[in-house]
């Protein structure tokens, strides 16, 4: 099995009731098996049940651990966009709050292609990462959108365990739109392929600075 991040030799990993595991040997990505994958329409109704409303507390310090971090790297005014800002978005609202310019792109809610095709002076893509089902393709459209100097922040949780045991007890997975999952290595060989500099702030939190 290739890789769907690097395209280098995949070995198995584990297998649950549901799907099987591959573990990359090159970039350390862990992706479900390719054929499990939902369709479109199934993924998106899946999506339909996810409660993002912006005017809820907890969910605004959710994402307040992505904008926190990545604001010490701002100036008021400057352009971003929030790249799969989903049905209900919010982070794009927080960071207007916080003085900066936002557009949003969703590939169901926002699909704006227009906003994909400049550049921006920050990009977020917070619970969104782990859902690509072609992250060799995804990632580089992610850095391409972002300015020479600028920032990437995403939010996915990060595999930080070693064992298939431990990743198969790991609730992070069962979500069925969960098909690529990433490790602290994995980040380091993204920073290093698309010439990155690479701050981990958290097993949920990365930001990427592009040189």
């Amino acid at each position: 099995m290739l890789c769907t991040l690097c395209n280098s030799t995949s070995t198995p990993f584990c297998e649950d009731k549901k799907r099987p595991y591959f573990r990359c040997l090159e970039c350390d990505l862990i992706f479900a098996d390719p054929k499990t994958y939902l369709s479109q329409e199934d993924e998106k109704t899946n999506y339909e049940f996810h409660e993002n409303d912006p005017s809820d507390t907890r969910y605004r310090e959710f994402l307040s651990r992505l904008s926190v971090p990545l604001m010490k790297k701002l100036s008021p005014g400057m352009q971003g966009l929030d790249f799969g800002s989903g049905p209900g978005p919010t982070l794009n609202l927080m960071l207007e709050e916080q003085g900066m310019t936002m557009s949003v792109y969703d590939i169901y809610y926002a699909p704006n292609k227009g906003q994909l095709n400049r550049q921006y002076d920050f990009v977020t893509c917070t619970e969104v990462a782990e859902h690509f089902g072609n992250p060799g393709k995804s990632w580089p459209e992610l850095v391409s959108l972002v300015k020479p100097g600028g920032w990437l922040g995403v939010m996915t949780w990060m595999f930080t365990k070693a064992t298939a045991e431990e990743f198969n007890r790991w609730g992070y997975k069962g979500d069925p739109t969960h098909i690529s999952f990433y490790t602290p290595e994995t980040m380091k060989w993204i920073a290093q392929h698309f010439q990155l500099e690479l701050e981990i702030v958290s097993d949920r939190v990365i930001l990427f600075r592009k040189i």
